[in-house]
């Protein structure tokens, strides 16, 4: 166990930096804590304390030395499945977006840090093989959510542009289509379609290009939720991620990470329209038996978008 205590009382403080202590060394022992099984100390002190510092500026001249240190929390363990080795890395992934957002308003990294960080991200996300959600005493594990919210944060980065931005929505897609037994329980269907606006926010990726990873994700879908056959637990997560990702097109979502960095407010994205008509025909088509055909134009965008930020 850490000094829980300590860490108690610096929270209590009001998250003040120790004086007298060495940066360097209380930062170690918080990146360490992030794989601790108590969700107290995991959660509600060490990424506690490391969000709140970041945000305020106490690592704007540590932040590239800072996301190295969590970046290689990504890969302890990594392959493993049903131990609380997921936890260091999934939650050295939040704490990565929290450093990647408060780069997006400082705009203080170069972009080979930025990007070696962005690949050390899919890497993980692509080979976790612990997608658990809530595990009694353990609390959140969480990685796809914690994923999705890295790969969110990535996408608001003036480093990524078009060629960055349709690797990340590739990445999206193979991350469902990988065999699994793990249906989504944490609302990670709406936390990747979540992580999916911000990208569409940037108004970078073409319809085409959009169009075309869709229809690389319908047929996945294509039955799920059927009355009369149990589906791969794959399908049934590609399934509710297009109908999460339709809901949030349609009625459209605020505090998106690519919204809080940009100058203007942005109601929808430009290819709001067309992506619309294309999930909801994948949709119909995928499950016939539910929905019934129809040729109607979708709604128009909401007219005014605020900014708020995601709870976690």
């Amino acid at each position: 166990m850490q000094r829980s205590s300590y860490w108690e009382r610096v929270v209590a403080d009001g998250y003040r930096v120790p004086q007298g202590e060495a940066l360097d060394e209380l930062t170690t022992e918080l990146v360490t804590m992030l794989g601790e099984p108590d969700p107290h100390v995991r959660d509600g002190i060490a990424f506690s304390v490391l969000q709140t510092w970041i945000s305020e500026g106490v690592y704007d001249h540590l932040l590239s030395g800072l996301g190295d240190g969590l970046a290689y929390g990504l890969r302890q363990g990594l392959g493993e499945h049903g131990t609380s080795s997921a936890l260091r890395r999934s939650y050295s992934a939040l704490a990565l977006a929290v450093v990647i957002a408060r780069d997006n308003l400082i705009h203080s990294l170069p972009p080979t840090v930025v990007l070696t960080w962005a690949d050390y991200a899919v890497a993980w996300l692509l080979a976790e093989q612990d997608l658990r959600g809530w595990v009694p005493n353990l609390g959140w594990v969480h990685a796809i959510t914690h994923g999705a919210d890295l790969l969110g944060t990535l996408t608001a980065s003036r480093h990524l542009n078009t060629d960055e931005l349709t690797v990340l929505l590739d990445v999206v897609a193979e991350r469902l289509l990988i065999p699994t037994e793990q249906q989504f329980a944490g609302h990670e269907d709406e936390r990747l379609a979540y992580a999916t606006m911000s990208l569409l926010h940037r108004d970078l990726v073409p319809t085409d290009t959009l169009e075309a990873w869709l229809e690389r994700l319908a047929p996945a879908a294509a039955g799920a939720g059927s009355l009369t056959t149990p589906e791969p637990a794959n399908r049934v997560n590609t399934a509710r991620y297009l109908r999460a990702l339709h809901l949030q097109l349609l009625l459209g979502v605020h505090g998106t990470p690519s919204q809080d960095v940009s100058g203007s407010v942005q109601a929808a994205p430009k290819v709001r329209t067309d992506l619309l008509i294309a999930l909801q025909n994948a949709l119909r088509t995928g499950s016939p038996w539910l929905y019934r055909q129809t040729t109607s134009p979708p709604p128009p965008p909401p007219s005014h978008q605020s900014s708020s930020p995601h709870p976690r």
